[in-house]
């Protein structure tokens, strides 16, 4: 028999105190220790499992602005053991964001005899970049890495930049540990330069999770991208990894030890726009390389970090 629970109202209200709070020790204790756990967020890759979500979910919480949380509405009912909660949220984040509702959804259970969240879903109708000024910094530190002891081959004319990144590797990392991390990014970066090398491209950094590589041909670079994707999604090497690239093209002018400007700034801001799975490219690029180096999906307008007005990006379909 399906009752209102007035019980599990509360369990999810101290959830949510937790997270305003970043308590590790109290989301941790109100998620289930089961292998079935699942959350899915508003992004396309917050959709995470288990034992990861357990480890990383913290540590996604550390990189979003402090916010405050006003309950709009909530209602939970119970069946026996099993339970379910619907819950409307206001969230106001100290970036000056304007004030947003968020929905969220809870699938719970009673384990070792008290309520634990099986099941988490939050939902909102604004990106994370847009809503918070959140985005990964692993493409601002790769430039910066990649400006000490800077050399690349070519010295000016048009060059295609790439960038590629693992998303959610923190969770990963934090699960496997740092030596069995590190020797799993190790062995996807040698196959990344081999790609790149292919491809008449030069690698000019890779750090942390991602690489950075430039290209004399804007085809030559896509056609790397969508291989480092199929290498990627052929590997049985686990854990599986998800891989965002973004590539855009532009005149270099280099002196000494530098090339960078606009053109690499662009194709970060690209990749930190692409979502698991995704190669974005700017027009720029896909003028370059000509219609066949395609398919795409059709052109999206987007704003990227930095760099005024709206930019036209297209996604590169590589699966097959």
């Amino acid at each position: 028999m399906i009752t209102p629970s007035p019980e599990l109202i509360a369990v999810i209200r101290r959830w949510h105190q937790a997270i305003t709070a970043r308590d590790a020790r109290a989301i941790d204790n109100m998620l289930s220790h089961s292998e079935h756990l699942r959350y899915q967020g508003t992004a396309d890759n917050e959709s995470w499992t288990g034992p990861v979500f357990r480890r990383g979910f913290v540590d996604h919480l550390r990189e979003i602005p402090d916010f405050i949380f006003e309950e709009e509405s909530i209602e939970a009912f119970q069946c026996g053991d099993i339970g379910w909660a619907h819950n409307l949220a206001y969230l106001s984040f100290d970036n000056g964001a304007t004030r947003e509702l968020h929905r969220f959804t809870f699938v719970l259970h009673v384990e070792d005899g008290v309520w634990r969240i099986v099941q988490c879903h939050l939902s909102n109708n604004r990106d994370n970049v847009d809503k918070m000024g959140v985005e990964h910094h692993v493409l601002d530190k790769l430039i910066a890495a990649a400006r000490e002891g800077f050399r690349l081959d070519q010295r000016e004319g048009l060059a295609t930049v790439m960038f590629t990144d693992i998303v959610n590797s923190s969770a990963i990392a934090d699960l496997l540990g740092d030596i069995a991390w590190t020797n799993r990014v190790r062995e996807h970066f040698d196959e990344v330069a081999d790609i790149i090398a292919a491809e008449q491209g030069q690698l000019v950094k890779s750090l942390g999770d991602g690489t950075m590589s430039s290209f004399p041909s804007a085809r030559r670079a896509l056609q790397a991208a969508r291989a480092i994707q199929c290498k990627n999604a052929e590997s049985e090497t686990e854990p599986p990894l998800s891989l965002r690239i973004g590539i855009h093209s532009g005149d270099v002018i280099q002196t000494d030890n530098d090339f960078f400007g606009t053109v690499v700034n662009k194709a970060a801001r690209i990749a930190a726009a692409a979502t698991a799975g995704e190669i974005r490219v700017s027009e720029a690029t896909v003028l370059m390389a000509g219609n066949r180096a395609g398919p795409y999906d059709e052109p999206s307008e987007v704003s990227l970090k930095g760099l005024s007005g709206q930019h036209k990006l297209l996604r590169l379909c590589w699966e097959n």
